[in-house]
């Protein structure tokens, strides 16, 4: 496991970032078709801009973490890095630094939803606390989010659903 690179800035994003977050998150992408997965077209300045918080590493951006609330938790809607700069803890440090916000506002836990199988999806997020969440304890605002990526294309391979308390010690 890659330790977060502390010599990344993170911070919130700056509306002179977005072009930037923009083309890591399109970048990001293309890691699945590599990997055999093919998602369908996706334009990101629409979660970027419905989000409740986006962290940014890197000045010009090289990653980027959304949130949004569900069901009274964190939500991690998109995790994403350019894949030039993978591979360097930047990841690990956007997460690190999107569960440190959500604890500090307050939630009890953050979720996602994630391919069960990938590398750098599923396995990645379990081996930085997160636990597969079985559907019979999800809200309705997370059902309602797997629909929508369910409507939108995205379940093109197995996903999960997992969660990570964010309780303080």
């Amino acid at each position: 496991m890659n330790d977060p690179d502390t010599s990344v800035e993170v911070r919130p994003l700056e509306e002179d970032d977005l072009p930037a977050a923009v083309a890591a998150s399109l970048a990001a992408d293309t890691v699945f078709a590599d990997a055999g997965v093919v998602l369908p077209p996706d334009d990101p300045r629409d979660m970027l801009a419905h989000a409740s918080a986006v962290l940014v590493a890197g000045r010009p951006v090289v990653g980027l973490a959304a949130l949004i609330e569900l069901d009274g938790a964190a939500h991690l809607e998109q995790l994403a890095v350019h894949p030039a700069h993978g591979r360097r803890g930047i990841g690990s440090a956007l997460l690190e630094a999107a569960c440190g916000l959500a604890r500090s506002q307050g939630s009890p836990a953050m979720t996602l939803t994630t391919f069960r199988d990938l590398a750098w999806n599923g396995p990645w997020y379990a081996a930085r606390g997160f636990r597969p969440l079985p559907e019979s304890e999800w809200g309705p605002e997370l059902r309602a989010q797997w629909r929508a990526e369910e409507r939108a294309g995205i379940l093109v391979a197995p996903r999960i659903a997992m969660r990570r308390g964010l309780a303080t010690v």
